[in-house]
């Protein structure tokens, strides 16, 4: 992929490209290659829907991202970004001391398990069905995962009063949040629940303004899927 950012290989060109497969339509595959991009890493991506066999031949979910970097493969995006950040290890993106470190994977956990299905898989699967269907979206059924939300945002709000989510330093942790609150300011909603919250949007727009989210604005709607498949991004 060209990256519009400088990339550099390790070990003098020596070694083969990681190989990203996925869609930068998928936050995680976002996230990943955002990562990439800050380290200087040269990559391509392998753009495959879901449940591609590309992607059920590194994980048996067919989930996306995967990598391929020789004959070496792994599957979920932490997994490929710790991977990769101790492969090629400067600057360092997933910090090395304990206290950072557990920082840094409490924030990816979070946002992954718990702040990524809420928002996406629910709150803007909800708004994109509805849209499809040429329907106005039920509040009944958003306004009360708008309020969930919202104290989630409202926590990370707090959290982000030193700029970013671990010890004021630009960390794995704040590429993975970054293209999820891309995905807010698709809705009204939740675009106008982000700007309430002032750590947060600015969070957003200084993230917006790197070369590494420029240089990965996903296409439109979510990743395509291959066939009737029902893996997820």
């Amino acid at each position: 992929m060209s990256s519009g950012v400088k990339p550099r290989s390790d070990g003098g060109g020596r070694r083969p490209l990681p190989h990203i497969f996925g869609s930068l339509a998928s936050t995680f595959t976002r996230a990943v290659c955002m990562l990439c991009l800050e380290k200087g890493i040269e990559y391509r991506l392998i753009e495959v829907p879901l449940g591609s066999p590309e992607l059920r031949a590194i994980g048996p979910l067919g989930q996306m991202p995967g990598l391929r970097h020789g004959n070496f493969t792994l599957f979920e995006s932490k997994a490929i970004a710790t991977y990769l950040d101790t492969t090629f290890p400067h600057p360092r993106l997933i910090p090395q001391d304990s206290r950072r470190l557990g920082q840094t994977e409490q924030w990816v956990s979070f946002v992954n398990t718990h702040l990524d299905p809420l928002l996406i898989r629910n709150f803007l699967v909800t708004h994109i069905r509805a849209a499809a269907a040429g329907k106005s979206v039920d509040i009944d059924q958003v306004g009360p995962l708008l309020t969930r939300i919202r104290a989630d945002l409202e926590f990370l709000d707090r959290s982000l009063e030193a700029g970013f989510l671990v010890g004021g330093e630009l960390t794995f942790a704040d590429l993975n949040l970054a293209p999820l609150l891309d995905r807010m300011t698709l809705v009204p909603s939740s675009r106008e629940l982000l700007q309430t919250l002032p750590n947060l949007s600015d969070f957003h727009a200084r993230m917006s303004s790197r070369g590494s989210f420029r240089a990965t604005i996903p296409p439109p709607g979510p990743p395509p899927r291959f066939a009737t498949d029902h893996a997820e991004a």
